[in-house]
């Protein structure tokens, strides 16, 4: 028999583990953090719904935390399988995973510092060293390279066009069953990475719906983020940019590269604040066959990502400095949901001061401080003070990695035939339901959206 549980990700964005039961065999797709509203958030801390050492392997798609980040917990609790993924992924996990610990560690210690947890002594959900523990468990596997990852599944890795080492995962398992794990899709005519791949015949499908009740603007040529930086520049502000570290930083950093070179903004200082970021950076430099053909370096270039005045911020303490400095510039710093990190600091100073702008360039999952900015919030808690908010807060939603929903349906026209069940996952619940009943007009398919630990059957 085989049989799929939705742990995460179900009828929210966030928290992606999908947990496929074949024969006795359990393989874990993707293990992702629960972020954005308290209630998500506290089921990190409880039971794994099944026992960690009864799973034989866990599959990702893609290293972003609602994807990976729950890996160093899940290791902690008794884990001890392998851990399979792209090469991509593998080099991005190193990043992220030990630095969600330190960001969990630290927070922590700022907790207990100034006692504004309700836990005495407030804890991290993991240790660094339970990353360093999860990080030497992966394996990494090229795209389209069918392996048996535990007995009776095989998987093979399509490009999901998302992220650097993004993709679909398609498992195979014994008796003729096939389960396509869609993990994030990408998009179409971006900059940076390729295209998504086709998709493939399955019996069942998993496909994210996370912009499953809208489409993107179309394409302005960077028109919306030439306006924002012109207008702080004018004004003689700052421009904060919080970002995902692993993806969206990139992007940023191509449009405002080309922005300068097309000479239609000011040359402004831009900082990267957040040592991922920067590892990251390297990365993409480093897996440029893995990119669109125009983000090869030109001759003498180090790197398609810098822009003429570009610095990296290393230290702490040069973080420091550039909150403090007040000399217009953009600063492209993390979290991409403001949940945590350098960022937050950079928002605190920033925010009360009318000059300055926020400017936000992808989802915000609703709960987290980025979604309370974009919907018009008077102030937010920072560090455990309210800060007021008289900057103006910005929102490109053009620069989202995620398909929507004419993506959506152009991506499932290329698989060659209906799946016997398409399952909508990743989506809150208005966009999740707007794209099932667009498919159900459309395609004629079958359509579930599953609840938090539905089990059905393949």
């Amino acid at each position: 028999m085989t049989e799929l549980t939705f742990l995460g990700a179900a009828r929210t964005v966030t928290g992606s583990r999908h947990l496929l039961d074949h024969n006795g065999t359990r393989v874990l797709v993707d293990c992702g953090l629960f972020q954005g509203l308290k209630e998500l958030r506290l089921r990190n801390w409880e039971p794994f719904p099944v026992p960690p050492r009864s799973i034989h392997t866990v599959v990702l798609t893609h290293a972003h935390l609602d994807h990976v980040g729950y890996l160093p917990r899940l290791v902690a609790s008794g884990f001890k399988g392998r851990v399979f993924c792209t090469p991509g992924t593998a080099d991005l996990c190193k990043l992220v995973l030990p630095d969600s610990a330190r960001i969990q560690e630290e927070d922590a210690r700022q907790a207990n510092k100034h006692r504004y947890s309700k836990h005495d002594p407030a804890l991290p959900l993991y240790l660094e060293t339970d990353a360093w523990r999860a990080m030497s468990l992966l394996q990494p596997v090229g795209y389209q390279r069918p392996i048996e990852v535990a007995p009776g599944v095989t998987v093979e890795f399509h490009p999901a066009g998302h992220l650097l080492g993004s993709a679909f995962v398609v498992a195979r398992c014994t008796g003729g069953k096939t389960i396509l794990f869609g993990g994030d899709l990408g998009r179409y005519g971006r900059p940076i990475l390729p295209d998504p791949s086709p998709g493939v015949q399955a019996d069942v499908a998993l496909v994210e719906s996370t912009y499953g009740d809208r489409d993107h603007g179309a394409d302005d040529d960077g028109a919306a983020i030439e306006e924002v930086i012109k207008d702080t520049a004018r004004r003689g502000g700052k421009l904060i940019v919080p970002a995902f570290a692993i993806g969206r930083v990139e992007e940023v950093l191509y449009w405002i590269r080309r922005l300068e070179r097309e000479r239609r903004i000011p040359v402004l200082p831009v900082y990267v604040d957040s040592p991922m970021a920067t590892e990251a950076l390297a990365f993409y430099t480093a897996r440029v066959a893995e990119l669109d053909e125009d983000m090869r370096p030109q001759q003498k270039e180090v790197s398609t990502f810098a822009t003429a005045r570009f610095q990296t911020i290393a230290s702490a303490q040069q973080s420091k400095s550039l909150t403090a400095n007040p000399r217009s510039a953009v600063v492209i710093s993390a979290s991409g949901m403001a949940t945590g990190g350098r960022v937050l600091h950079h928002m605190a100073a920033a925010l009360p001061d009318a000059r300055n702008t926020i400017l936000f360039v992808g989802y915000q999952a609703a709960g987290t401080r980025g979604r309370k900015l974009v919907d018009g919030a008077r102030d937010v808690k920072i560090h455990g003070r309210l800060v007021p908010v008289a900057a103006r807060i910005a929102r490109i939603d053009s620069m989202s990695a995620h398909a929507d929903r004419g993506e959506m349906l152009r991506w499932l026209g290329t698989l060659p035939a209906a799946p016997g069940q398409l399952c909508l996952v990743h989506g809150e619940p208005g966009p999740m339901d707007a794209l099932k009943g667009l498919v159900q007009s459309r395609l004629g398919w079958t359509v579930q959206t599953p609840e938090h630990q539905q089990r059905i059957t393949v």
